[in-house]
Protein backbone atom coordinates (compact mmCIF):
# COMPACT_ATOMS: atom_id res chain seq x y z
CA UNK A 1 0.00 0.00 0.00
CA UNK A 2 1.30 3.40 -0.98
CA UNK A 3 1.96 5.75 1.93
CA UNK A 4 0.05 8.99 1.66
CA UNK A 5 2.03 12.11 2.54
CA UNK A 6 0.76 15.48 3.65
CA UNK A 7 1.21 16.75 0.11
CA UNK A 8 -0.90 13.88 -1.25
CA UNK A 9 -3.64 14.25 1.34
CA UNK A 10 -4.21 17.98 1.34
CA UNK A 11 -5.29 20.03 4.35
CA UNK A 12 -8.82 18.68 4.74
CA UNK A 13 -8.00 15.16 5.95
CA UNK A 14 -9.90 13.66 8.89
CA UNK A 15 -8.47 13.02 12.40
CA UNK A 16 -8.33 9.32 11.56
CA UNK A 17 -5.91 10.11 8.73
CA UNK A 18 -3.59 11.99 11.09
CA UNK A 19 -3.70 9.14 13.62
CA UNK A 20 -2.72 6.79 10.85
CA UNK A 21 0.23 9.02 9.93
CA UNK A 22 1.34 9.28 13.55
CA UNK A 23 1.27 5.51 14.01
CA UNK A 24 3.16 5.01 10.76
CA UNK A 25 5.86 7.45 11.87
CA UNK A 26 6.26 5.82 15.29
CA UNK A 27 6.22 2.33 13.82
CA UNK A 28 9.01 3.08 11.32
CA UNK A 29 11.11 4.98 13.85
CA UNK A 30 10.90 2.20 16.43
CA UNK A 31 11.78 -0.38 13.77
CA UNK A 32 15.00 1.57 13.13
CA UNK A 33 15.79 1.74 16.83
CA UNK A 34 16.04 -2.04 16.97
CA UNK A 35 18.39 -2.19 13.99
CA UNK A 36 20.96 0.48 14.85
CA UNK A 37 23.35 0.90 17.76
CA UNK A 38 23.96 4.48 16.67
CA UNK A 39 21.04 6.93 16.99
CA UNK A 40 22.15 8.95 13.95
CA UNK A 41 20.12 7.05 11.30
CA UNK A 42 17.13 7.00 13.66
CA UNK A 43 17.23 10.78 14.09
CA UNK A 44 17.64 11.34 10.37
CA UNK A 45 14.62 9.19 9.45
CA UNK A 46 12.53 10.61 12.30
CA UNK A 47 13.06 14.20 11.12
CA UNK A 48 12.38 13.08 7.55
CA UNK A 49 9.05 11.43 8.48
CA UNK A 50 8.03 14.43 10.60
CA UNK A 51 8.22 16.51 7.44
CA UNK A 52 6.76 14.01 4.97
CA UNK A 53 3.90 12.59 7.08
CA UNK A 54 2.95 15.46 9.41
CA UNK A 55 4.21 18.63 7.74
CA UNK A 56 6.57 19.48 10.59
CA UNK A 57 9.26 20.85 8.34
CA UNK A 58 12.96 21.67 8.74
CA UNK A 59 13.25 19.64 11.92
CA UNK A 60 16.48 19.89 13.86
CA UNK A 61 18.03 18.49 17.03
CA UNK A 62 20.16 21.00 18.90
CA UNK A 63 22.55 19.54 21.49
CA UNK A 64 24.20 21.38 24.34
CA UNK A 65 27.95 21.86 24.68
CA UNK A 66 28.68 22.30 28.38
CA UNK A 67 32.23 23.57 27.90
CA UNK A 68 31.22 26.44 25.63
CA UNK A 69 27.73 26.92 27.14
CA UNK A 70 26.18 26.82 23.70
CA UNK A 71 23.80 24.67 21.68
CA UNK A 72 24.49 23.63 18.10
CA UNK A 73 22.42 21.85 15.44
CA UNK A 74 23.73 18.30 15.30
CA UNK A 75 20.97 16.56 13.27
CA UNK A 76 18.56 18.12 10.74
CA UNK A 77 16.31 17.47 7.78
CA UNK A 78 15.49 20.05 5.11
CA UNK A 79 18.42 22.33 6.02
CA UNK A 80 21.46 23.01 3.89
CA UNK A 81 24.97 22.57 5.24
CA UNK A 82 25.33 26.33 5.54
CA UNK A 83 22.08 26.59 7.49
CA UNK A 84 23.18 23.83 9.87
CA UNK A 85 26.51 25.61 10.38
CA UNK A 86 24.72 28.84 11.33
CA UNK A 87 22.58 27.03 13.91
CA UNK A 88 24.60 27.84 17.03
CA UNK A 89 22.94 29.48 20.06
CA UNK A 90 24.22 30.76 23.36
CA UNK A 91 22.21 29.73 26.42
CA UNK A 92 19.18 32.06 26.63
CA UNK A 93 19.73 33.40 23.11
CA UNK A 94 16.55 33.47 20.99
CA UNK A 95 13.80 30.90 21.27
CA UNK A 96 16.10 27.87 20.97
CA UNK A 97 18.64 29.22 23.47
CA UNK A 98 15.86 30.00 25.95
CA UNK A 99 14.47 26.43 25.77
CA UNK A 100 18.02 25.10 26.15
CA UNK A 101 18.59 27.19 29.25
CA UNK A 102 15.25 26.87 31.03
CA UNK A 103 13.98 23.52 29.79
CA UNK A 104 10.50 24.83 28.97
CA UNK A 105 8.41 24.19 25.85
CA UNK A 106 8.21 27.16 23.46
CA UNK A 107 5.49 27.63 20.81
CA UNK A 108 5.70 30.59 18.46
CA UNK A 109 2.37 30.97 16.65
CA UNK A 110 3.77 33.42 14.09
CA UNK A 111 7.53 33.85 13.76
CA UNK A 112 7.03 37.26 12.10
CA UNK A 113 5.32 38.55 15.25
CA UNK A 114 7.87 37.18 17.73
CA UNK A 115 10.82 39.56 18.39
CA UNK A 116 12.93 36.87 20.09
CA UNK A 117 12.81 34.61 17.05
CA UNK A 118 16.20 35.01 15.37
CA UNK A 119 15.65 33.24 12.00
CA UNK A 120 19.34 32.47 12.24
CA UNK A 121 19.54 29.02 10.74
CA UNK A 122 16.85 29.51 8.04
CA UNK A 123 16.35 32.98 6.65
CA UNK A 124 12.75 34.20 6.48
CA UNK A 125 12.96 34.59 2.73
CA UNK A 126 13.48 30.83 2.38
CA UNK A 127 10.22 30.04 4.23
CA UNK A 128 6.64 30.08 2.87
CA UNK A 129 5.07 33.54 2.61
CA UNK A 130 2.12 32.71 4.85
CA UNK A 131 2.04 32.41 8.66
CA UNK A 132 4.71 29.99 9.94
CA UNK A 133 4.85 28.59 13.46
CA UNK A 134 7.90 27.33 15.37
CA UNK A 135 7.81 24.63 18.03
CA UNK A 136 10.77 23.88 20.32
CA UNK A 137 10.76 21.18 23.02
CA UNK A 138 13.48 20.40 25.55
CA UNK A 139 15.31 17.07 25.37
CA UNK A 140 15.74 15.98 28.98
CA UNK A 141 17.97 13.23 30.42
CA UNK A 142 17.85 12.61 34.16
CA UNK A 143 16.15 15.99 34.76
CA UNK A 144 18.85 17.86 32.85
CA UNK A 145 18.12 19.62 29.55
CA UNK A 146 20.72 18.41 27.08
CA UNK A 147 19.15 19.63 23.85
CA UNK A 148 16.17 20.90 21.87
CA UNK A 149 13.90 19.25 19.29
CA UNK A 150 12.47 21.98 17.04
CA UNK A 151 10.64 22.38 13.72
CA UNK A 152 8.60 24.80 11.58
CA UNK A 153 4.85 24.31 11.13
CA UNK A 154 2.63 25.81 8.45
CA UNK A 155 -0.54 27.14 10.10
CA UNK A 156 -2.86 26.52 7.12
CA UNK A 157 -3.78 23.00 8.30
CA UNK A 158 -6.77 21.29 9.92
CA UNK A 159 -4.57 19.23 12.26
CA UNK A 160 -4.68 20.52 15.84
CA UNK A 161 -1.50 22.13 17.20
CA UNK A 162 -1.95 20.17 20.46
CA UNK A 163 -1.66 16.90 18.51
CA UNK A 164 1.66 18.02 17.03
CA UNK A 165 2.96 19.01 20.45
CA UNK A 166 1.91 15.67 21.96
CA UNK A 167 3.71 13.71 19.26
CA UNK A 168 6.79 15.92 19.52
CA UNK A 169 6.90 15.29 23.27
CA UNK A 170 7.00 11.56 22.58
CA UNK A 171 9.75 12.01 20.02
CA UNK A 172 11.77 14.33 22.31
CA UNK A 173 11.59 11.69 25.06
CA UNK A 174 12.74 9.04 22.58
CA UNK A 175 15.63 11.24 21.46
CA UNK A 176 16.71 11.71 25.09
CA UNK A 177 16.60 7.99 25.75
CA UNK A 178 18.61 7.18 22.64
CA UNK A 179 21.22 9.80 23.53
CA UNK A 180 21.42 8.43 27.05
CA UNK A 181 21.83 4.92 25.68
CA UNK A 182 24.55 6.13 23.30
CA UNK A 183 26.39 7.84 26.18
CA UNK A 184 26.15 4.66 28.24
CA UNK A 185 27.50 2.57 25.35
CA UNK A 186 30.34 5.03 24.80
CA UNK A 187 31.20 4.89 28.49
CA UNK A 188 31.24 1.10 28.42
CA UNK A 189 33.25 1.16 25.21
CA UNK A 190 35.83 3.45 26.82
CA UNK A 191 35.96 1.14 29.83
CA UNK A 192 36.52 -1.84 27.54
CA UNK A 193 39.18 0.06 25.62
CA UNK A 194 40.94 0.87 28.88
CA UNK A 195 40.65 -2.76 29.91
CA UNK A 196 42.03 -3.87 26.54
CA UNK A 197 44.88 -1.39 26.91
CA UNK A 198 45.61 -2.77 30.37
CA UNK A 199 45.55 -6.30 28.97
CA UNK A 200 47.84 -5.20 26.14
CA UNK A 201 50.24 -3.69 28.69
CA UNK A 202 50.02 -6.89 30.69
CA UNK A 203 50.80 -8.86 27.53
CA UNK A 204 53.74 -6.59 26.84
CA UNK A 205 54.86 -7.06 30.42
CA UNK A 206 54.52 -10.78 29.94
CA UNK A 207 56.63 -10.61 26.79
CA UNK A 208 58.98 -8.23 28.63
CA UNK A 209 59.14 -10.36 31.76
CA UNK A 210 62.62 -10.85 33.15
CA UNK A 211 63.42 -7.49 31.53
CA UNK A 212 63.54 -8.93 28.01
CA UNK A 213 61.81 -6.50 25.66
CA UNK A 214 60.37 -7.48 22.30
CA UNK A 215 57.76 -9.60 20.57
CA UNK A 216 59.56 -10.73 17.41
CA UNK A 217 59.13 -14.43 16.52
CA UNK A 218 62.85 -15.24 16.91
CA UNK A 219 63.00 -13.62 20.34
CA UNK A 220 59.81 -15.29 21.55
CA UNK A 221 61.18 -18.64 20.35
CA UNK A 222 64.33 -18.12 22.41
CA UNK A 223 62.26 -17.17 25.48
CA UNK A 224 60.06 -20.22 24.97
CA UNK A 225 63.12 -22.49 24.81
CA UNK A 226 64.46 -20.82 27.95
CA UNK A 227 61.24 -21.42 29.88
CA UNK A 228 60.96 -25.05 28.75
CA UNK A 229 64.36 -25.90 30.26
CA UNK A 230 64.16 -23.62 33.30
CA UNK A 231 63.05 -26.39 35.69
CA UNK A 232 65.94 -28.71 34.83
CA UNK A 233 69.52 -28.56 36.12
CA UNK A 234 71.12 -29.18 32.71
CA UNK A 235 73.81 -26.81 31.48
CA UNK A 236 72.65 -24.17 29.03
CA UNK A 237 74.84 -22.57 26.36
CA UNK A 238 73.73 -19.16 25.12
CA UNK A 239 74.98 -18.42 21.61
CA UNK A 240 74.85 -15.11 19.81
CA UNK A 241 76.69 -12.03 18.72
CA UNK A 242 78.12 -9.56 21.19
CA UNK A 243 75.49 -7.21 22.58
CA UNK A 244 72.47 -9.49 22.12
CA UNK A 245 71.66 -9.66 25.83
CA UNK A 246 73.19 -12.96 26.93
CA UNK A 247 73.51 -11.86 30.56
CA UNK A 248 69.86 -10.82 30.58
CA UNK A 249 68.84 -14.25 29.28
CA UNK A 250 71.04 -15.98 31.84
CA UNK A 251 69.36 -14.03 34.64
CA UNK A 252 65.95 -14.80 33.11
CA UNK A 253 66.76 -18.50 33.15
CA UNK A 254 67.70 -18.20 36.83
CA UNK A 255 64.51 -16.27 37.68
CA UNK A 256 62.33 -18.83 35.89
CA UNK A 257 63.98 -21.76 37.66
CA UNK A 258 63.31 -23.23 41.13
CA UNK A 259 66.63 -21.63 42.16
CA UNK A 260 65.25 -18.10 41.67
CA UNK A 261 65.56 -17.23 45.36
CA UNK A 262 69.18 -18.41 45.54
CA UNK A 263 72.41 -16.76 44.42
CA UNK A 264 73.05 -15.71 40.83
CA UNK A 265 76.78 -15.28 40.21
CA UNK A 266 78.00 -13.79 36.93
CA UNK A 267 81.60 -14.02 35.75
CA UNK A 268 83.17 -12.55 32.61
CA UNK A 269 85.90 -14.99 31.64
CA UNK A 270 87.47 -12.43 29.29
CA UNK A 271 88.09 -10.04 32.20
CA UNK A 272 90.01 -12.46 34.46
CA UNK A 273 93.78 -12.83 34.00
CA UNK A 274 94.90 -16.39 33.31
CA UNK A 275 96.83 -16.58 36.60
CA UNK A 276 93.76 -15.75 38.70
CA UNK A 277 91.18 -18.06 37.11
CA UNK A 278 91.52 -20.93 39.55
CA UNK A 279 91.45 -18.80 42.71
CA UNK A 280 88.50 -16.79 41.42
CA UNK A 281 86.38 -19.78 40.42
CA UNK A 282 87.29 -22.25 43.14
CA UNK A 283 88.66 -20.08 45.97
CA UNK A 284 91.84 -20.62 47.98
CA UNK A 285 93.01 -21.73 51.38
CA UNK A 286 94.98 -19.61 53.78
CA UNK A 287 98.65 -19.63 52.83
CA UNK A 288 97.99 -20.97 49.34
CA UNK A 289 100.13 -18.17 47.93
CA UNK A 290 101.83 -15.00 49.07
CA UNK A 291 99.20 -12.63 50.38
CA UNK A 292 96.58 -15.32 51.04
CA UNK A 293 96.15 -14.36 54.71
CA UNK A 294 92.66 -15.86 54.97
CA UNK A 295 90.57 -18.49 53.27
CA UNK A 296 88.33 -17.28 50.48
CA UNK A 297 85.36 -19.12 48.95
CA UNK A 298 85.37 -19.07 45.14
CA UNK A 299 82.49 -18.18 42.86
CA UNK A 300 81.31 -21.78 42.56
CA UNK A 301 81.07 -22.09 46.34
CA UNK A 302 79.20 -18.81 46.59
CA UNK A 303 76.76 -19.97 43.90
CA UNK A 304 75.95 -23.22 45.75
CA UNK A 305 72.23 -24.16 45.24
CA UNK A 306 72.00 -21.24 42.81
CA UNK A 307 73.12 -20.38 39.28
CA UNK A 308 76.55 -19.43 37.96
CA UNK A 309 76.87 -17.59 34.65
CA UNK A 310 80.17 -17.86 32.77
CA UNK A 311 80.17 -15.23 30.04
CA UNK A 312 82.73 -15.47 27.24
CA UNK A 313 83.37 -19.13 28.09
CA UNK A 314 85.53 -19.37 24.96
CA UNK A 315 88.20 -17.23 26.71
CA UNK A 316 88.75 -19.89 29.39
CA UNK A 317 92.35 -21.23 29.32
CA UNK A 318 92.82 -24.92 28.50
CA UNK A 319 94.07 -25.72 31.99
CA UNK A 320 90.94 -24.25 33.54
CA UNK A 321 88.74 -26.02 31.00
CA UNK A 322 89.92 -29.34 32.44
CA UNK A 323 89.14 -28.30 36.01
CA UNK A 324 85.76 -26.88 35.03
CA UNK A 325 84.85 -30.13 33.27
CA UNK A 326 85.74 -32.10 36.42
CA UNK A 327 83.56 -29.82 38.55
CA UNK A 328 80.62 -30.22 36.18
CA UNK A 329 80.95 -33.99 36.03
CA UNK A 330 81.53 -34.69 39.74
CA UNK A 331 79.81 -31.72 41.35
CA UNK A 332 82.83 -30.94 43.54
CA UNK A 333 85.51 -28.27 43.74
CA UNK A 334 88.87 -28.07 45.48
CA UNK A 335 90.14 -24.73 46.68
CA UNK A 336 93.58 -23.59 45.54
CA UNK A 337 96.07 -24.92 48.10
CA UNK A 338 93.45 -27.23 49.57
CA UNK A 339 93.15 -31.03 49.61
CA UNK A 340 89.52 -31.54 50.58
CA UNK A 341 86.82 -31.80 47.94
CA UNK A 342 83.77 -29.61 48.54
CA UNK A 343 80.43 -30.64 47.06
CA UNK A 344 78.50 -27.89 45.26
CA UNK A 345 75.09 -27.88 43.62
CA UNK A 346 75.27 -25.29 40.85
CA UNK A 347 73.30 -24.71 37.64
CA UNK A 348 75.74 -23.60 34.95
CA UNK A 349 74.78 -21.15 32.22
CA UNK A 350 77.56 -20.35 29.75
CA UNK A 351 77.63 -17.83 26.92
CA UNK A 352 79.88 -17.10 23.98
CA UNK A 353 79.92 -15.19 20.71
CA UNK A 354 82.60 -17.51 19.34
CA UNK A 355 82.24 -20.62 17.23
CA UNK A 356 83.24 -23.19 19.82
CA UNK A 357 83.12 -26.02 17.30
CA UNK A 358 85.76 -24.20 15.26
CA UNK A 359 87.80 -23.71 18.44
CA UNK A 360 87.50 -27.44 19.13
CA UNK A 361 88.78 -28.18 15.61
CA UNK A 362 91.76 -25.84 16.20
CA UNK A 363 92.47 -27.44 19.57
CA UNK A 364 91.84 -24.26 21.61
CA UNK A 365 88.74 -25.64 23.31
CA UNK A 366 88.22 -29.08 24.81
CA UNK A 367 85.80 -31.24 22.89
CA UNK A 368 84.50 -33.03 26.00
CA UNK A 369 83.81 -29.69 27.72
CA UNK A 370 82.04 -28.43 24.61
CA UNK A 371 79.70 -31.45 24.64
CA UNK A 372 79.11 -30.95 28.37
CA UNK A 373 78.17 -27.29 27.86
CA UNK A 374 76.21 -27.84 24.68
CA UNK A 375 73.46 -29.90 26.33
CA UNK A 376 70.87 -27.16 25.71
CA UNK A 377 72.07 -24.53 23.20
CA UNK A 378 69.87 -21.44 22.82
CA UNK A 379 70.58 -19.03 19.98
CA UNK A 380 69.90 -15.38 20.78
CA UNK A 381 68.91 -13.41 17.66
CA UNK A 382 70.85 -10.35 16.65
CA UNK A 383 69.04 -7.04 16.39
CA UNK A 384 69.17 -7.28 12.60
CA UNK A 385 67.07 -10.45 12.94
CA UNK A 386 64.40 -8.72 15.04
CA UNK A 387 63.89 -5.33 13.38
CA UNK A 388 60.29 -5.22 14.61
CA UNK A 389 61.59 -4.89 18.20
CA UNK A 390 63.79 -1.85 17.52
CA UNK A 391 60.96 0.65 18.04
CA UNK A 392 59.97 -0.81 21.42
CA UNK A 393 63.59 -1.09 22.54
CA UNK A 394 64.35 2.49 21.49
CA UNK A 395 61.35 3.82 23.44
CA UNK A 396 62.41 1.79 26.49
CA UNK A 397 65.97 3.09 26.36
CA UNK A 398 64.93 6.69 25.79
CA UNK A 399 62.55 6.59 28.77
CA UNK A 400 65.31 5.14 30.91
CA UNK A 401 67.86 7.70 29.70
CA UNK A 402 65.42 10.58 30.24
CA UNK A 403 64.78 9.51 33.82
CA UNK A 404 68.44 8.87 34.58
CA UNK A 405 69.56 12.23 33.17
CA UNK A 406 66.47 14.33 33.97
CA UNK A 407 65.85 15.11 30.32
CA UNK A 408 62.72 15.13 28.15
CA UNK A 409 63.82 13.99 24.70
CA UNK A 410 61.35 12.30 22.35
CA UNK A 411 61.71 10.51 19.03
CA UNK A 412 59.20 11.12 16.25
CA UNK A 413 57.80 8.36 14.04
CA UNK A 414 60.31 9.22 11.29
CA UNK A 415 63.19 8.96 13.77
CA UNK A 416 62.04 5.53 14.90
CA UNK A 417 61.72 4.44 11.28
CA UNK A 418 65.31 5.57 10.65
CA UNK A 419 66.50 3.53 13.61
CA UNK A 420 64.72 0.50 12.19
CA UNK A 421 66.56 0.96 8.87
CA UNK A 422 70.01 0.82 10.48
CA UNK A 423 71.79 -2.57 10.60
CA UNK A 424 72.96 -2.38 14.26
CA UNK A 425 76.16 -4.47 14.06
CA UNK A 426 76.63 -3.78 17.80
CA UNK A 427 73.14 -5.11 18.53
CA UNK A 428 71.18 -3.98 21.61
CA UNK A 429 74.27 -2.59 23.34
CA UNK A 430 74.92 -0.26 20.41
CA UNK A 431 71.26 0.87 20.37
CA UNK A 432 71.26 1.57 24.12
CA UNK A 433 74.53 3.55 23.90
CA UNK A 434 73.30 5.54 20.92
CA UNK A 435 70.00 6.42 22.61
CA UNK A 436 71.79 7.62 25.75
CA UNK A 437 74.10 9.72 23.59
CA UNK A 438 71.14 11.23 21.75
CA UNK A 439 69.44 12.12 25.04
CA UNK A 440 72.56 13.80 26.41
CA UNK A 441 73.43 15.76 23.27
CA UNK A 442 69.99 16.62 21.83
CA UNK A 443 69.41 20.37 21.57
CA UNK A 444 65.60 20.22 21.32
CA UNK A 445 62.93 17.90 22.75
CA UNK A 446 61.52 16.34 19.56
CA UNK A 447 63.94 14.66 17.17
CA UNK A 448 63.13 13.43 13.69
CA UNK A 449 65.12 11.30 11.26
CA UNK A 450 67.35 14.20 10.17
CA UNK A 451 68.23 15.01 13.79
CA UNK A 452 69.43 11.52 14.66
CA UNK A 453 71.28 10.99 11.38
CA UNK A 454 74.34 12.76 12.74
CA UNK A 455 74.48 10.34 15.68
CA UNK A 456 74.55 7.23 13.49
CA UNK A 457 77.95 5.90 12.34
CA UNK A 458 78.63 6.81 8.74
CA UNK A 459 79.72 4.18 6.15
CA UNK A 460 83.24 5.59 5.94
CA UNK A 461 83.79 5.66 9.72
CA UNK A 462 85.07 2.07 9.92
CA UNK A 463 87.15 2.36 6.76
CA UNK A 464 89.06 5.29 8.22
CA UNK A 465 89.30 3.87 11.74
CA UNK A 466 92.22 1.42 11.19
CA UNK A 467 94.60 3.72 9.26
CA UNK A 468 93.87 6.57 11.64
CA UNK A 469 94.70 4.43 14.65
CA UNK A 470 97.79 2.89 13.00
CA UNK A 471 99.40 6.30 12.44
CA UNK A 472 98.97 7.35 16.08
CA UNK A 473 102.18 7.28 18.17
CA UNK A 474 102.26 4.43 20.69
CA UNK A 475 103.39 6.79 23.42
CA UNK A 476 99.95 8.33 23.64
CA UNK A 477 97.28 5.62 23.22
CA UNK A 478 94.63 7.82 24.83
CA UNK A 479 94.93 10.34 22.01
CA UNK A 480 94.26 7.56 19.51
CA UNK A 481 91.04 6.67 21.29
CA UNK A 482 89.84 10.24 21.85
CA UNK A 483 90.71 12.52 18.91
CA UNK A 484 89.84 16.16 19.35
CA UNK A 485 86.51 16.97 17.71
CA UNK A 486 86.36 19.81 15.24
CA UNK A 487 84.16 22.89 15.73
CA UNK A 488 80.51 21.92 15.94
CA UNK A 489 81.32 18.22 15.57
CA UNK A 490 79.57 15.54 17.55
CA UNK A 491 81.88 13.94 20.15
CA UNK A 492 83.29 10.69 18.76
CA UNK A 493 81.92 7.25 19.48
CA UNK A 494 83.75 4.02 18.78
CA UNK A 495 82.07 2.62 15.64
CA UNK A 496 80.64 -0.85 15.89
CA UNK A 497 81.93 -3.12 13.18
CA UNK A 498 81.58 -6.71 12.15
CA UNK A 499 84.49 -9.16 12.51
CA UNK A 500 85.72 -8.28 9.00
CA UNK A 501 86.04 -4.55 9.80
CA UNK A 502 89.76 -5.02 10.62
CA UNK A 503 91.82 -7.17 8.23
CA UNK A 504 93.90 -10.02 9.59
CA UNK A 505 97.11 -8.11 8.84
CA UNK A 506 96.05 -5.23 11.09
CA UNK A 507 95.25 -7.57 14.00
CA UNK A 508 98.44 -9.61 13.75
CA UNK A 509 100.61 -6.51 13.33
CA UNK A 510 99.05 -4.84 16.38
CA UNK A 511 99.46 -8.01 18.47
CA UNK A 512 103.08 -8.40 17.37
CA UNK A 513 103.87 -4.75 18.19
CA UNK A 514 102.32 -5.21 21.64
CA UNK A 515 104.35 -8.31 22.44
CA UNK A 516 101.40 -10.68 22.21
CA UNK A 517 99.29 -8.71 24.71
CA UNK A 518 95.74 -8.76 23.32
CA UNK A 519 94.53 -6.08 25.73
CA UNK A 520 97.11 -3.57 24.48
CA UNK A 521 96.56 -4.64 20.88
CA UNK A 522 92.81 -4.10 21.21
CA UNK A 523 93.40 -0.66 22.75
CA UNK A 524 95.77 0.21 19.94
CA UNK A 525 93.06 -0.55 17.36
CA UNK A 526 90.31 1.19 19.33
CA UNK A 527 88.49 -2.00 20.35
CA UNK A 528 87.66 -3.83 23.53
CA UNK A 529 89.45 -7.08 24.34
CA UNK A 530 86.23 -8.93 23.63
CA UNK A 531 85.90 -7.37 20.17
CA UNK A 532 89.55 -8.10 19.39
CA UNK A 533 89.23 -11.74 20.48
CA UNK A 534 86.01 -12.15 18.53
CA UNK A 535 87.57 -10.88 15.29
CA UNK A 536 90.71 -12.92 15.94
CA UNK A 537 88.62 -16.07 16.34
CA UNK A 538 86.41 -15.35 13.34
CA UNK A 539 89.42 -14.82 11.09
CA UNK A 540 90.92 -18.13 12.25
CA UNK A 541 94.20 -16.54 13.37
CA UNK A 542 96.79 -18.27 15.59
CA UNK A 543 98.68 -16.57 18.39
CA UNK A 544 101.93 -14.87 17.38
Amino acid sequence: MKTRTVQDAGDAESPAFWREQEMLLLQQVMALVGKNLSPVPVFREMLHLMSELLGLNRGRIVLRDERQRTGRIRHAYGLTAQEVERGCYMLGEGVTGSVLQHGQLAIVQDIDAEPTFLARAVERSNLPSGPVSFIALPIVVERVTIGVLACHRIRRRTRALADDVTLLRILATLVGQLLQLEASLQQKTRALEQQNAALARALESASARYGIIGTSPRLLRAISELERVSDSSASVLLLGESGTGKELFARALHLASPRHDKAFIKINCAAIPDTLFESELFGYERGAFTGAATMRAGWFEQADTGTIFLDEIGELPLTMQTKLLRTLQEGTITRLGGKQEIRVDVRLVAATNRNLQADVARGTFRQDLFYRLNVIPIHLPSLSERHEDIRELALHFINHANQANQRNVNLTATALERLQQYSWPGNIRELANLIERIVLLADHPFLDAADIERFLPQPDDEASAVPAMATRPLADPASALSPEPGPGAVPPMRPYGRFSSHPAEALTQALRQCGGNKSRAAQKLGMTVRQFSYRWSKLGLTDV
